[in-house]
C-alpha cells in the first residue's frame, strides 16, 4: 500500500505540472487520443447497442460506418485544436477498444447544453446546464456534471457528489479512472463520483455486468459543445488490483501471512508457501481453511491459475467433505477459457456457486495474470466481484434445480470457514483479506 501511495503522489505531482502545459501536451504516460489536427483514430457511431454490433456482419459493419463518416463529416469539425459539435449527428468515437484507463478530457458547453462520454460504449457521465433556465432540473441537473446518469435511481454514481460546473464560457476538465466497471470521476478537481459501478446500460435487468472493453464516445445532444485535450492511458493489471484493494480496505483483516500455514488447517502438507503466495502443489489438493470460523462476511484476494487451473473458494465450510455439496458453496475458481471447459455447464464457470449459480464469464484476465476478487456473503446471498465487475449476484436459498440433479444440503449454512478447495492445479492465492459484517 506505501508503495502504491508514493506511486499516486509522484503521479499526481507529474499530471498537475503536466495539465498546465500547452494544449494537446498529455502528461506523462498518457496518449493524445485526439491529435489536435484531424480525425485520426476516430470514426462516428451513434447511441447504438454494441452487443447488436457485434452480431453484424463484417459487410453490414463497413456499411454503418461509411454512413456514419457522412454524417460526422456534416455535424463535426476542428478548429485551432478543439473538436467542434453542432449539437446533432453521430457521437466522435475512438477506434480502439478499452477497458481500464484512465483520461482526461476539457469540454465547454453553452447555455442549455446536454451531452457525456460513453464508456465502453456505454451511456454516461454526464454533462450538462445544471441552471433552472436548462428545464431538466426535475431530471436532476442542478446536481452538476459528472454523474452516472444512466444508473438506476438511488444507485451509487448516478447523481455526483458535489455541483463542480465550471460558469458556461469556461473549460472544464473531467479525468476518469475506471477499473472494471467500477468508475471514479473528477470534474474541475473536484470528486463527483466515487468507485461507483456503471451499470450495464444494454441489459434491461441491469444484472449483465459492464462490457470488458468498448471505445470512448464525445456525445452530441442538441447543443454546440467543444472538447480537447483527450488524453488517456490503460492502467496495467497490477495497478487495477491495488486501486480495487485499497478503495474502502478499513476493516480487513490479513487471514495469511505470506510466510506458512499459521491459523490454517486441513491438508496443508498439500500446498506451500511460494513469493508470499498459497500454491496448491500439482497433483495434490484438498481443502484447506482458515481456523476463524464466520458468519456474514467480505473477503478480499488476489489468484493466479495456470493454463486449464482449477480451485475454489469453500465459503461456510464445516471443515470435513467437500465443500461444494456440504458448505454453503464452493465458488469455482477456473480457467474456464480454457478449450478443455469448452462444453462447460453454466454453473461451472469461474465466480459460479458450484452446481448452483452461474455467473457471468469473460472477465478473468488471462491465464498467469493476477485477478482481484471481492466476495461478499451475507445471509443466503453471495456477490462476487471480479477484477472490477460484479459476475454474480444469488440468493442460494431461491435455489431448487441443480447440476446432475445432486442436491447441496450445506446451502442453508450459517456460520462456516474460509479456505481453498485444491483439485490438483498450481493456483495461487495472496493478499487473502477477510471483514466480518
Amino acid at each position: 500500500m506505501a508503495r502504491l501511495a508514493w506511486f499516486t503522489m509522484i503521479l499526481s505531482v507529474v499530471l498537475l505540472g503536466s495539465l498546465d502545459a500547452a494544449d494537446n501536451t498529455p502528461p506523462a504516460g498518457f496518449k493524445a487520443a485526439f491529435n489536435g489536427t484531424d480525425f485520426t483514430g476516430w470514426h462516428g457511431m451513434g447511441h447504438f447497442d454494441p452487443y447488436k454490433l457485434a452480431e453484424m456482419s463484417d459487410e453490414d459493419r463497413a456499411a454503418k460506418r461509411a454512413k456514419d463518416l457522412e454524417d460526422l463529416k456534416a455535424h463535426w469539425k476542428i478548429e485551432g485544436g478543439e473538436l467542434i459539435n453542432d449539437g446533432h449527428g453521430v457521437y466522435l468515437t475512438t477506434d480502439q477498444a478499452y477497458g481500464d484507463i484512465e483520461m482526461y478530457v476539457d469540454y465547454k458547453m453553452f447555455p442549455k447544453g446536454d451531452s457525456g462520454i460513453y464508456l465502453r460504449a456505454t451511456p454516461q457521465v454526464q454533462i450538462w446546464d445544471y441552471t433552472k433556465e436548462t428545464g431538466n432540473i426535475k431530471l436532476g441537473a442542478d446536481k452538476g456534471s459528472g454523474g452516472l446518469w444512466n444508473n438506476r435511481a438511488g444507485q451509487p454514481g448516478k447523481d455526483p457528489l458535489v455541483l463542480a460546473d465550471k460558469p458556461f464560457g469556461e473549460w472544464n476538465t473531467f479525468r476518469i479512472r475506471q477499473v472494471g466497471a467500477r468508475t471514479t470521476v473528477w470534474l474541475n478537481d473536484k470528486l463527483v463520483v466515487d468507485h461507483a459501478i456503471l451499470e450495464n446500460f444494454w441489459d434491461k435487468e441491469r444484472k449483465k455486468p459492464l462490457l470488458q472493453r468498448g471505445p470512448v464516445q464525445l456525445q452530441t445532444h442538441g447543443s454546440e459543445i467543444r472538447w480537447k485535450n483527450v488524453y488517456i492511458r490503460e492502467i496495467p493489471p497490477t495497478e487495477a488490483n491495488e486501486l480495487l484493494a485499497k478503495h474502502s480496505d478499513s476493516g480487513f483483516v490479513s487471514i495469511f501471512n505470506g510466510k506458512d500455514f499459521a491459523g490454517w488447517k486441513g491438508p496443508t502438507d498439500n500446498y506451500e508457501v511460494v513469493d508470499g503466495a498459497i500454491r496448491c502443489q500439482p497433483k495434490k489438493g484438498g481443502t484447506i481453511y482458515h481456523q476463524d470460523e464466520y458468519s456474514d462476511f467480505v473477503a478480499r484476494l488476489e489468484f493466479k491459475l495456470p493454463p486449464g487451473g482449477n480451485n475454489g473458494l469453500a465459503i461456510r465450510y464445516p471443515g470435513t467433505g467437500d465443500t461444494a455439496y456440504v458448505g454453503m458453496c464452493e465458488l469455482q475458481v477456473l480457467d474456464d477459457g480454457h478449450p478443455k471447459y469448452a462444453k462447460l455447464d453454466p454453473r461451472q464457470a469461474h465466480g459460479s456457486a458450484y452446481g448452483m449459480a452461474p455467473a457471468f464469464r469473460g472477465y478473468l484476465r488471462p491465464a498467469g495474470e493476477w485477478n482481484f476478487q471481492e466476495v461478499t456473503v451475507k445471509g443466503s446471498t453471495i456477490k462476487v466481484e471480479l477484477n472490477g465487475s460484479v459476475i454474480l449476484d444469488t440468493d442460494l436459498s431461491t435455489i431448487t434445480e441443480y447440476m446432475a440433479k445432486s442436491p447441496h444440503p450445506g446451502k442453508e449454512r450459517t456460520s462456516g470457514f474460509f479456505g481453498f478447495a485444491g483439485h490438483g492445479d498450481a493456483a495461487e492465492f495472496k493478499n487473502v483479506k477477510i471483514k466480518k459484517l
